[in-house]
């Protein structure tokens, strides 16, 4: 197959998951989470099209604060994207596909890419692939092919497609009549009945000139914005750092709205796979095993006299539902999450309540993660933090110095080698070190295995920002 007639994926990472809270956190998004098996929704993406010669390796279009952690999950399933498009802010999925079209149009102006959200899922990965080669005739002639997915229910909360008639030259695809945005119960169970309305599956597969054509035409400033941005981007290793003050320019407006409902150049195909794009719990509860009274229980959770609920105890407290009936409780170190299973889409609108808040749950998970590994908070409190710390092989964190804090540091797993001023420090389990507040310091594990100590912060403030990075590996200390 030649490059010319390659697709290009385009894994789209930018959504933040709100209504998968707390689970779903900014800084830790559900694409990110193994929500249904051991994969998160991001390397199932990679994963469906890996192997298969028709599809080039994915772009990613992604938010900059999660850049570590894809890059990481992608390596552990082989997947190396030829670059990391990285988003300043969060502008829709309009300004997304521009900068994924501009970027695989630098090769190839006539490059047919596949938009793909990266949180869905599906569970015959062979049915996708075949869907989209079975798109390639229109989106080669120059159609914009949206594809829309056989329901299987009357459903309320997706939007629809209605097709139409059959397009010359363009394989199985058909025009696209309208696009319908969800309906209530008695319009989705006629639509299920008529056999023309198909759900809007959110993917995409179009020629890159095509596109921006289209673009040009019909959301001008979107497009100006994203050829501004990735003219100025920077260039990070694998990273592409698109200008934050072009890019946040952009009118924040979905693919489907700046486009695709104006164009007359949409074209649907129609596919059978079975999909879900994990919008709220609700659709966890639709994908796990349900025991015999419609319950699914992950984590330690006992349950009686409960029916169809979702009960997850990601903390490992023991969870105990009684009585229960449509309802959704999910707890993890820091938050409780109880509501009915019909009030599961309301969850992103409180999240927005919490952030306006400044709570800081909404923002990191328990367990964070950083390029070098992951740390944990044990128990806080006035004038001391206690954290539990797991370093990756190989890895250090940056040199630095804390204004306001000293720190102990207690080896229990691996080996540690801790620069303190001018000398070098080898620890064991068992052993320990005192950082005093001001001394530039720095960790790094020399071993195999991950290195596992607890730190004892102590001074008049222990918050993260109080970091002065001095040398980085990961480029996050001051550039001069």
């Amino acid at each position: 197959m030649s490059a010319r007639d390659l697709i290009h994926p385009v894994i789209l990472s930018g959504g933040m998951g709100t209504r998968l809270w707390p689970l779903s956190r900014q800084t830790y998004p559900k694409q990110l989470l193994p929500l249904v098996g051991k994969l998160s929704p991001l390397q199932e993406t990679a994963n469906r099209l890996k192997g298969d010669d028709t599809f080039a390796p994915p772009l990613v279009v992604a938010n900059h604060e999660h850049r570590f952690v894809i890059a990481e999950q992608l390596r552990q399933i082989g997947v190396t994207p030829p670059a990391l498009l990285l988003e300043p802010v969060g502008r829709n999925t309009a300004a997304a596909a521009g900068i994924a079209a501009l970027a695989a149009s630098e090769a190839d102006p006539e490059a047919v890419i596949a938009l793909l959200p990266a949180d869905h899922t599906i569970a015959e990965p062979g049915a996708l692939r075949e869907g989209l080669r079975a798109g390639l005739p229109a989106a080669m002639a120059g159609r914009l092919v949206t594809f829309g997915v056989v329901p299987s229910r009357p459903e309320t909360g997706y939007g629809y497609i209605e097709r139409g008639q059959p397009i010359s030259g363009a394989g199985i695809a058909e025009a696209v009549v309208r696009f319908v945005e969800k309906p209530d119960a008695a319009t989705a169970e006629a639509y299920l009945a008529d056999g023309r309305h198909h759900w809007n599956s959110g993917m995409f597969l179009l020629r890159a000139d095509v596109l921006l054509a289209e673009m040009e035409r019909l959301a001008p400033a979107v497009l100006d914005a994203c050829r501004k941005a990735l003219a100025a981007a920077r260039l990070d290793g694998p990273f592409r750092w698109l200008d934050a003050d072009a890019f946040e320019a952009s009118p924040n407006i979905s693919i489907d709205y700046a486009v695709m409902e104006k164009t007359d150049r949409a074209a649907v195909v129609p596919v059978g796979f079975s999909w879900n794009d994990i919008g709220a719990w609700h659709a966890l509860w639709d994908l796990e095993a349900k025991d015999e009274q419609g319950n699914v229980a992950l984590g330690p959770v006992r349950t009686r006299d409960s029916r169809n609920s979702y009960l997850r105890s990601e903390d490992g407290r023991l969870l105990v539902g009684l009585g229960l009936e449509d309802m959704i409780v999910v707890s993890t170190r820091d938050a409780l999450l109880v509501a009915p299973r019909s009030q599961a889409p309301a969850v992103g609108k409180m999240v927005e309540s919490l952030r306006n808040e400044g709570r800081p749950e909404v923002r990191d998970p328990p367990v964070v993660h950083r390029p070098w590994g992951t740390y944990e908070d044990l128990v806080e409190g006035p004038f001391f933090r206690v954290k539990r710390i797991v370093v990756k092989p190989q890895q250090k964190l940056s040199l630095q110095y804390h204004h306001h804090r000293a720190e102990h540091w207690v080896v229990v797993q691996g080996t540690a080698e801790v620069t303190r001023g001018g000398e070098d420090i080898i620890l064991g389990p068992n052993e320990s070190v005192f950082i005093p507040r001001m001394e530039r310091h720095r960790l790094f594990n020399p071993g195999t295995i991950p290195l596992v100590l607890i730190e004892v912060q102590c001074g008049e403030y222990v918050g993260e920002n109080d970091i002065v990075r001095l040398t980085d590996t990961y480029g996050r200390a001051p550039q001069g």
